[in-house]
Protein backbone atom coordinates (compact mmCIF):
# COMPACT_ATOMS: atom_id res chain seq x y z
CA UNK A 1 0.00 0.00 0.00
CA UNK A 2 1.31 3.59 -0.87
CA UNK A 3 1.60 5.69 1.86
CA UNK A 4 1.05 9.28 0.89
CA UNK A 5 3.88 12.20 1.85
CA UNK A 6 1.46 13.51 4.46
CA UNK A 7 1.70 10.40 6.29
CA UNK A 8 5.74 9.98 6.07
CA UNK A 9 5.39 13.66 7.38
CA UNK A 10 2.90 13.16 10.41
CA UNK A 11 4.74 9.88 10.94
CA UNK A 12 7.89 11.23 11.01
CA UNK A 13 6.78 13.22 14.04
CA UNK A 14 6.03 10.13 16.31
CA UNK A 15 9.41 7.48 17.88
CA UNK A 16 9.35 4.21 16.94
CA UNK A 17 7.68 2.10 19.80
CA UNK A 18 7.65 4.83 22.05
CA UNK A 19 4.32 4.79 24.21
CA UNK A 20 3.36 8.49 24.72
CA UNK A 21 1.61 9.67 28.01
CA UNK A 22 -2.33 11.32 27.16
CA UNK A 23 -1.45 14.80 27.31
CA UNK A 24 1.56 14.24 24.38
CA UNK A 25 -0.73 11.93 22.76
CA UNK A 26 -3.34 14.62 22.35
CA UNK A 27 -0.81 17.25 21.18
CA UNK A 28 0.64 14.82 18.90
CA UNK A 29 -2.54 13.86 17.67
CA UNK A 30 -3.26 17.63 17.09
CA UNK A 31 0.29 18.23 15.55
CA UNK A 32 -0.29 15.39 13.11
CA UNK A 33 -3.42 16.32 11.34
CA UNK A 34 -3.21 17.85 8.54
CA UNK A 35 -6.46 17.69 6.33
CA UNK A 36 -8.12 20.25 5.18
CA UNK A 37 -11.15 19.66 7.22
CA UNK A 38 -11.77 18.91 10.80
CA UNK A 39 -10.82 15.70 11.40
CA UNK A 40 -12.46 13.40 14.25
CA UNK A 41 -9.94 11.85 16.68
CA UNK A 42 -10.74 7.98 17.61
CA UNK A 43 -9.36 5.71 19.72
CA UNK A 44 -8.73 1.90 19.80
CA UNK A 45 -8.19 0.00 23.06
CA UNK A 46 -7.18 -3.76 22.96
CA UNK A 47 -8.77 -5.41 25.62
CA UNK A 48 -7.39 -8.54 27.32
CA UNK A 49 -10.79 -10.68 26.88
CA UNK A 50 -12.09 -13.10 23.98
CA UNK A 51 -14.77 -11.94 23.17
CA UNK A 52 -16.53 -15.36 22.16
CA UNK A 53 -17.15 -15.73 25.78
CA UNK A 54 -20.69 -14.15 26.96
CA UNK A 55 -19.04 -13.13 30.54
CA UNK A 56 -16.21 -11.55 28.53
CA UNK A 57 -18.16 -9.27 26.39
CA UNK A 58 -17.76 -5.57 26.86
CA UNK A 59 -20.28 -3.01 25.76
CA UNK A 60 -21.24 0.21 27.87
CA UNK A 61 -21.57 3.48 27.38
CA UNK A 62 -19.73 7.15 27.99
CA UNK A 63 -20.82 10.34 28.63
CA UNK A 64 -17.77 12.39 27.30
CA UNK A 65 -17.77 15.96 29.29
CA UNK A 66 -17.03 17.64 26.49
CA UNK A 67 -18.92 16.39 23.62
CA UNK A 68 -17.56 14.49 20.37
CA UNK A 69 -18.04 18.10 18.42
CA UNK A 70 -20.05 16.57 16.36
CA UNK A 71 -24.13 17.36 15.78
CA UNK A 72 -25.64 13.78 16.79
CA UNK A 73 -28.74 13.11 14.26
CA UNK A 74 -31.52 11.46 16.77
CA UNK A 75 -34.42 9.31 15.63
CA UNK A 76 -37.25 8.24 18.11
CA UNK A 77 -39.64 5.55 17.98
CA UNK A 78 -42.49 5.77 19.69
CA UNK A 79 -46.16 5.69 19.26
CA UNK A 80 -47.12 6.87 22.08
CA UNK A 81 -47.43 10.24 24.08
CA UNK A 82 -43.25 10.06 24.58
CA UNK A 83 -43.35 11.59 21.07
CA UNK A 84 -43.66 15.35 22.51
CA UNK A 85 -41.25 14.36 24.97
CA UNK A 86 -38.43 12.96 22.36
CA UNK A 87 -39.43 16.83 20.80
CA UNK A 88 -38.89 19.22 22.90
CA UNK A 89 -35.44 17.17 24.37
CA UNK A 90 -34.13 17.87 20.55
CA UNK A 91 -34.80 14.76 18.53
CA UNK A 92 -34.01 14.96 14.70
CA UNK A 93 -36.91 12.75 13.86
CA UNK A 94 -39.55 11.30 15.44
CA UNK A 95 -42.34 8.99 14.65
CA UNK A 96 -43.28 5.21 13.89
CA UNK A 97 -45.06 3.88 11.39
CA UNK A 98 -42.99 6.51 8.49
CA UNK A 99 -39.69 5.73 10.02
CA UNK A 100 -40.00 2.21 9.88
CA UNK A 101 -41.13 1.97 6.38
CA UNK A 102 -38.19 4.53 5.06
CA UNK A 103 -35.92 2.29 7.12
CA UNK A 104 -37.02 -0.90 5.62
CA UNK A 105 -36.29 1.21 2.24
CA UNK A 106 -32.40 1.61 3.12
CA UNK A 107 -33.26 4.93 5.26
CA UNK A 108 -30.23 4.97 7.85
CA UNK A 109 -29.15 8.91 7.89
CA UNK A 110 -29.37 9.06 11.68
CA UNK A 111 -26.41 8.31 14.24
CA UNK A 112 -28.86 7.01 16.84
CA UNK A 113 -32.05 5.26 17.19
CA UNK A 114 -34.16 5.47 20.68
CA UNK A 115 -37.22 3.73 21.00
CA UNK A 116 -39.77 2.96 23.85
CA UNK A 117 -40.08 -0.55 25.18
CA UNK A 118 -43.81 -0.96 23.64
CA UNK A 119 -42.62 -0.66 20.25
CA UNK A 120 -39.43 -2.93 20.33
CA UNK A 121 -41.36 -6.11 19.13
CA UNK A 122 -41.24 -4.22 15.67
CA UNK A 123 -38.27 -2.60 15.49
CA UNK A 124 -36.84 -5.75 16.38
CA UNK A 125 -37.23 -6.55 12.93
CA UNK A 126 -35.23 -4.17 11.69
CA UNK A 127 -32.31 -6.31 13.12
CA UNK A 128 -30.68 -6.94 9.65
CA UNK A 129 -30.46 -3.03 8.90
CA UNK A 130 -30.22 -1.37 11.73
CA UNK A 131 -27.93 -3.71 13.49
CA UNK A 132 -25.12 -4.54 11.26
CA UNK A 133 -24.98 -0.56 11.47
CA UNK A 134 -24.84 -0.39 14.98
CA UNK A 135 -28.30 1.34 15.57
CA UNK A 136 -30.11 -0.87 17.10
CA UNK A 137 -31.50 0.06 20.46
CA UNK A 138 -30.37 -1.52 23.34
CA UNK A 139 -31.59 -1.06 26.65
CA UNK A 140 -27.78 -1.91 28.14
CA UNK A 141 -26.90 1.26 25.93
CA UNK A 142 -29.59 2.94 27.46
CA UNK A 143 -31.57 3.67 24.26
CA UNK A 144 -34.46 1.09 24.54
CA UNK A 145 -36.32 3.49 27.23
CA UNK A 146 -39.36 5.29 28.56
CA UNK A 147 -37.47 8.14 29.65
CA UNK A 148 -36.84 9.38 25.76
CA UNK A 149 -36.29 12.86 26.78
CA UNK A 150 -33.31 12.30 29.26
CA UNK A 151 -31.77 9.85 26.79
CA UNK A 152 -31.97 12.05 23.92
CA UNK A 153 -30.58 15.04 26.16
CA UNK A 154 -27.39 12.45 27.32
CA UNK A 155 -26.94 11.58 23.40
CA UNK A 156 -26.98 15.02 22.19
CA UNK A 157 -24.61 16.24 25.13
CA UNK A 158 -21.75 13.73 24.31
CA UNK A 159 -23.16 9.89 25.19
CA UNK A 160 -21.12 7.15 23.32
CA UNK A 161 -21.86 3.71 22.83
CA UNK A 162 -19.59 1.46 22.32
CA UNK A 163 -18.68 -2.06 22.65
CA UNK A 164 -15.74 -4.89 21.86
CA UNK A 165 -15.46 -6.17 18.31
CA UNK A 166 -14.36 -9.81 17.36
CA UNK A 167 -10.89 -9.15 17.29
CA UNK A 168 -11.05 -8.10 20.88
CA UNK A 169 -10.70 -3.95 20.31
CA UNK A 170 -12.65 -1.29 21.52
CA UNK A 171 -13.20 1.58 19.06
CA UNK A 172 -14.74 4.69 19.60
CA UNK A 173 -14.38 8.91 18.69
CA UNK A 174 -13.58 10.95 21.22
CA UNK A 175 -13.58 14.53 19.93
CA UNK A 176 -12.14 16.45 16.82
CA UNK A 177 -8.73 18.12 16.59
CA UNK A 178 -10.02 21.55 16.59
CA UNK A 179 -10.33 20.68 20.37
CA UNK A 180 -8.36 22.17 22.85
CA UNK A 181 -5.79 20.07 24.24
CA UNK A 182 -6.85 19.48 27.80
CA UNK A 183 -10.81 18.83 26.88
CA UNK A 184 -9.69 16.45 24.06
CA UNK A 185 -7.60 14.82 27.14
CA UNK A 186 -10.54 14.89 29.29
CA UNK A 187 -12.97 12.86 26.79
CA UNK A 188 -9.74 10.47 26.59
CA UNK A 189 -9.43 10.05 30.48
CA UNK A 190 -13.25 10.04 30.67
CA UNK A 191 -13.55 7.46 28.47
CA UNK A 192 -10.74 5.17 29.55
CA UNK A 193 -12.23 5.45 33.05
CA UNK A 194 -15.42 3.95 32.24
CA UNK A 195 -14.26 1.62 30.43
CA UNK A 196 -11.92 0.61 32.90
CA UNK A 197 -15.02 -0.19 35.28
CA UNK A 198 -16.70 -2.56 32.74
CA UNK A 199 -13.29 -5.05 33.13
CA UNK A 200 -15.49 -8.72 33.34
CA UNK A 201 -14.59 -10.52 36.58
CA UNK A 202 -13.74 -13.57 34.18
CA UNK A 203 -11.13 -11.27 32.53
CA UNK A 204 -7.42 -12.40 34.23
CA UNK A 205 -4.49 -10.80 33.61
CA UNK A 206 -3.85 -6.87 32.20
CA UNK A 207 -7.47 -5.40 30.89
CA UNK A 208 -5.95 -3.07 28.96
CA UNK A 209 -3.49 -4.39 26.33
CA UNK A 210 -2.67 -1.38 24.15
CA UNK A 211 -4.28 2.18 23.11
CA UNK A 212 -3.74 3.85 20.45
CA UNK A 213 -5.22 7.61 19.52
CA UNK A 214 -5.48 8.92 15.72
CA UNK A 215 -7.00 11.54 13.88
CA UNK A 216 -9.36 10.45 10.21
CA UNK A 217 -6.31 11.12 8.04
CA UNK A 218 -3.64 10.74 10.86
CA UNK A 219 -0.95 7.93 11.83
CA UNK A 220 -1.73 5.79 15.17
CA UNK A 221 -0.01 7.13 17.96
CA UNK A 222 0.39 4.67 20.90
CA UNK A 223 -0.76 5.67 24.65
CA UNK A 224 1.19 4.77 27.83
CA UNK A 225 -0.66 1.59 28.64
CA UNK A 226 0.09 2.07 32.41
CA UNK A 227 -1.71 5.65 32.48
CA UNK A 228 -4.52 4.22 30.79
CA UNK A 229 -4.68 1.33 33.41
CA UNK A 230 -4.81 3.48 36.29
CA UNK A 231 -7.69 5.36 35.53
CA UNK A 232 -10.86 3.99 37.64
Amino acid sequence: MRISKRMKAASALLEKNREYSIAEGVELVKKTAKAKFDESVDIAVRLGVDPKKSDQMVRGTAVLPNGIGKDVRVLVLTRSAKAQEAKEAGADHVGFEEYIQRIQEGWTDIDVVIATPDVMGEVGKLGKILGTRGLMPNPKSGTVTNDVGQAVREVKAGKISFRVDKGGIVHAMVGKTSFEADKLAENIRSFLTTLNRLKPPAAKGAFIKSVTLSSTMGPGIRLDRTEAATLH
